[in-house]
């Protein structure tokens, strides 16, 4: 029998799927760096790509391929790689796929780090466009010859603009470009980026699918919709058997491989540990986000609150479409004029003040002086980003004991 129900089946992934020897319910954990073959030709056909094991820990494991079987099972994907964090997966999914004078097209609202990474991308020679990923058709002005993906977060980080995933899926369809999806704020519990055609996905598994801010990873999924045999930059070494895995053979071998950022195997066993309670966390948190950024919209001491579950949200029915109800666990709030941001942060006693986001705890941080302080002023603006800007993480917490720690940090202000 296959099982339908979402934490059924992320409870009964891992012994389902990877079979653990002894009838255990977890995969243990292997931490040998080497792996032994006692026929020669068994250890060339492995490293030629002709046959399936491990040879070097740095490239895979047991320990690995076993999470990486889970992930790709609730992607609805062919295949995962893993890697050491989720800014790993992303730079090196993108330096094992691009070369010199290709051209991107990434949403202008990316978080600060992706955003710095595209940065030194274009230092290498790569041509990013920036365009508002809401709008449909300022991404397709920049489609040109040369381009050769667009990379966008569902939703972006701090300011919750949503991108029109559905329409840019159509339109990377159109023009047989990847369309890569950061689905860290809105992992497979919330949104099912194979309905709006995405290549592939990339995630922080550090954050919800973890879920406990124990343990950094980051994960790649093929949804199997690419044409990869219609991709140019495909090394042809690797252009053998099924088109459909050239490009996870890429991203393996020029990404985890060359690269290095190896996820390590006791990493890979937590977040399999973590992934089970997913749905469950994110549904108290989804729930949380929505009371406290409702309560929050209607104080005199709040400006401005952007959360997608909210009505008066820019992609407020764009985001009803997509994820069914469920939010995220993220959003951010503009003081009133005049307040003092680091003041209120400091008298709040159960949220924490720290920077990281998916967290079964609240977290706040003051945006500007922090996570996007490299961006500058002129930067952020186009962000959407002010300097009263506070964010939060909303975790699993009993709701109305935040919503008093709220009422008392405002009473003092």
């Amino acid at each position: 029998m296959k099982n339908k129900g979402f934490t059924t089946r992320l409870v009964h992934a891992d012994r389902r799927l990877n079979k653990p020897q002894d009838g255990a319910v977890h995969f243990p954990t292997s931490n040998s760096v080497l792996f032994e073959y006692e026929d020669v030709n068994d250890l060339v056909e492995v490293f030629q790509g002709k046959k399936l094991g491990h040879v070097y820990s740095r490239s895979s494991s047991s320990s690995n391929a076993a999470l990486q079987n889970i992930l790709a099972d609730i992607e609805g994907g062919i295949a995962a790689v893993t890697f050491a964090t989720g800014m790993a997966a992303i730079s090196s999914m993108l330096l094992a796929l691009l070369k010199h004078n290709d051209h991107i097209i990434v949403s202008q609202f990316l978080f600060g780090n992706t955003s710095s990474l595209m940065a030194t991308l274009s230092d290498l020679g790569i041509r990013v466009s920036y365009v508002d990923t809401t709008d449909i058709s300022a991404v397709e002005r920049e489609v040109n010859n040369d381009t050769k993906l667009v990379f966008t977060e569902t939703i972006a980080n701090p300011v919750t603009q949503v991108a029109d995933l559905a329409a840019l899926g159509e339109l990377c369809e159109a023009n047989k470009l990847l369309f890569i999806i950061d689905n860290t704020m809105t992992p497979g519990f919330i949104f099912d980026a194979k309905a709006v055609k995405a290549s592939l996905t990339v995630s922080s598994l550090t954050k919800y699918i973890a879920g406990h801010g124990s343990v950094l990873g980051g994960a790649v999924v093929d949804t199997g919709l690419f044409d990869w045999s219609e991709y140019a930059n495909i090394f042809e070494l690797y252009r053998v058997g099924d088109p459909v895995n050239w490009g996870m053979t890429q991203i393996r071998k020029k990404g985890l491989r060359d690269l290095g950022a190896t996820l390590s195997p006791d990493s890979a066993h937590q977040i399999s540990l973590g992934l089970e309670t997913m749905a469950l966390r994110i549904e108290k948190t989804c729930n949380n986000a929505l009371r406290l950024a409702t309560y929050l919209q209607g104080h005199s001491k709040v400006e401005n609150v952007y959360y997608p579950g909210l009505a008066d949200h820019p992609q407020h029915y764009i985001a009803r479409e997509l994820f069914a109800g469920n939010y995220g666990g993220v959003f951010s709030m503009d003081l009133a004029p005049g307040l003092d941001v680091h003041k209120f942060l400091n008298l709040l006693e159960t949220v924490i003040i720290a920077t990281h986001l998916g967290d079964t705890r609240t977290l706040c941080l003051p945006v500007a002086s922090t996570i996007f302080y490299e961006n500058g002023p002129q930067q952020r603006e186009k962000m959407g980003i002010n300097d009263n800007m506070i964010r939060f993480s909303v975790g699993i917490e009993d709701i109305d004991d935040i919503v008093a720690d709220f009422e008392q940090a405002f009473a003092k202000i």
